[in-house]
């Protein structure tokens, strides 16, 4: 295992001891309840999945049917939960919670939420929105793997109204979301996108707005620098379609028309800490040829200029 590989091992095992230890899993009774993590989690999928089966539960959370059937029998002999016949199936024995177990439930479920809200509490606004958003691309990141991809069934189309607004949310959304950066990055993208549409030369500009069943999920833009030169700006690609080959595919879209316009060198200006867009940037044949600190977002970045020639 190489350096990096080994940081991000140890950053995942830091994290899950940070949360773990931050959501009280490792008290003997969760929620100071006397039933441990895996025995709520199975009363809460009984809560909100009625007529379940054993074999689905055990499938679902990841448990071993042994240990599943130890946990169910400790809550039929405490009458939460019963077990009953299938009208369709008779092998199959749907489970579902009593009356009883609903009561001891409940308690456990309004103190999950209130323990949640407590943590949230002190946050801003800003800084829970980045939270969730962190955990949902967590969640994302981890569903997908192991799943076969659908082919990408992307279509690339010149901008329409609308498109602007979009661009501008999106790249505020994300870049805060992913990055921590404040709204001065949306007024530049705004500033950026307002600049394009007032002085828009379609012979030798361009926007091209990615998209997937009629959403957008990503965009770039080629603008005129001089006559000599064009300049690659606001590429975007949504999480969701990310790893598809859709950045590349814009920004060859770039090239391409960069070359039939005329033009005989491309510049762009991205982050040091950017890098799965320079990435395609450096697979493109452009390279770097300047670099500066700055703050211009509200972080500490390293800016970078690349060029390519045509």
């Amino acid at each position: 295992m190489d350096v990096a590989a080994s940081a991000r091992v140890e950053a995942i095992r830091r994290f899950n001891r940070f949360y773990t230890r931050r959501i009280g899993v490792l008290h003997e009774g969760l929620l100071d309840s006397p039933w441990s993590l895996a025995e709520v989690r199975v009363l809460y999928e009984l809560a909100h999945r009625p007529a379940v089966t054993a074999r689905d539960l055990a499938r679902d959370l990841g448990l071993d049917a042994g240990y599943l059937s130890r946990i169910l029998q400790g809550f039929v002999r405490r009458g939460f939960v019963r077990r009953e016949t299938s009208k369709t199936d008779a092998r199959q024995r749907p489970l579902s919670l009593t009356a009883d177990g609903k009561r001891a439930f409940a308690p456990l479920d309004k103190r999950s939420a209130k323990d949640v809200a407590a943590m949230l509490a002190p946050l801003s606004q800003t800084a829970a929105e980045r939270l969730t958003g962190a955990m949902a691309a967590i969640e994302e990141i981890l569903e997908s793997q192991g799943k076969a991809k659908a082919p990408a069934t992307f279509v690339l189309r010149s901008h329409r109204p609308g498109d602007m607004g979009w661009v501008v949310q999106a790249h505020g959304e994300m870049y805060f979301r992913e990055y921590g950066w404040d709204e001065r990055f949306e007024a530049l993208v705004a500033r950026i996108a307002g600049e394009f549409i007032d002085h828009f030369d379609p012979a030798r500009e361009r926007c091209w707005i990615a998209e997937r069943d009629g959403e957008r999920v990503g965009s770039v833009f080629l603008v005129k620098k001089s006559a000599t030169v064009a300049k690659l700006r606001l590429l975007i690609v949504d999480p969701r379609a990310r790893g598809a080959g859709l950045g590349a595919a814009l920004v060859d879209e770039c090239i391409s028309f960069a070359r039939e316009g005329g033009y005989r060198r491309m510049t762009l200006w991205t982050q040091q800490n950017l890098s799965a867009a320079r990435r395609i940037y450096e697979a493109a044949g452009f390279e770097v040829t300047e670099r500066e600190r700055h703050a211009m977002f509200g972080v500490p970045l390293v800016g970078e200029t690349w060029e390519l020639a045509l």
